[in-house]
């Protein structure tokens, strides 16, 4: 089955304006900075030593992940559908001298064969993907042994955001319309492949976007922390991420 190339998850990452910001957006700032050591943390945490495994990085973007992975040891392979996307991560791989095949390649149709790897991670990418399901299906397929993927909770305020940029996408004014998550839809498609969650990390209780706003790394921590106490972290953290094992 072909894929909508005219979708916004293809058509908005090609655009090299919007991979030259790409990192500026997602990681910049003092929150920006806490959402990227949030995200090693939590690789380190699930994943273990990754000396000699071999891990894909599906939907790697700029490569922050790959990166992490490969300076831990791990033989990666990044693969992305945004060419302008790999050229950046391609020139931070030269720059650095990280042995990373970074390659064109969709998370819909994973060009290798079955167990291919050791490990499939895929960071911020299923929630904007046109046929998730089918995803999640490939990320099984290729992994040996786990699978690490991440999603908006549904039970969070991602919620909100996400059926306000459905609404206003139509007239031009959002650019990611994601798509948010039950933990059952995605346990029950990670079983359906043979895959058990093992563990699970929720991030922050209030909205990223409210914590660049104020932009205090000191009032997120803190709050976040308070919200963590109060059992709220549990009930409506996000976004989620959780590491799947095989059988």
């Amino acid at each position: 089955m072909s894929e909508r190339r005219d979708h916004y998850s293809y058509t908005f990452y090609a655009d090299a304006a919007n991979a030259q910001s790409f990192d500026a957006r997602r990681f910049g700032g003092p929150i920006g900075d806490l959402v990227a050591k949030g995200q090693a943390d939590v690789l380190a945490d699930m994943l273990g030593p990754v000396q000699g495994r071999r891990i894909i990085d599906v939907g790697t973007g700029t490569g922050r992940g790959a990166f992490l992975l490969a300076a831990a040891g791990a033989q990666v392979t990044g693969i992305d559908a945004s060419e302008p996307m790999l050229a950046i991560a391609r020139e931070r791989a030269v720059a650095t001298g990280a042995p990373i095949d970074f390659l064109v390649g969709d998370a819909h149709q994973i060009a290798f064969g079955a167990r291919a790897f050791d490990l499939a991670v895929s960071l911020r990418v299923l929630m904007h993907t046109p046929r998730w399901r089918q995803c999640i299906g490939e990320l099984c397929r290729v992994a040996s042994h786990g699978v690490v993927l991440d999603y908006p909770s549904a039970t969070s305020t991602a919620l909100l955001q996400s059926i306000g940029r459905r609404l206003l996408h139509p007239l031009g004014r959002s650019s990611e319309p994601y798509r948010v998550f039950t933990d059952g839809q995605i346990r029950g498609e990670l079983e359906l492949h043979g895959f058990r969650i093992t563990s699970i990390h929720r991030q922050f209780v209030l909205p990223i976007a409210v914590h660049k706003t104020i932009g205090s790394r000191a009032f997120t921590e803190t709050s976040e922390r308070w919200l963590a106490k109060l059992g709220l972290l549990r009930l409506f953290g996000s976004p989620v991420t959780v590491y799947a094992e095989r059988g």
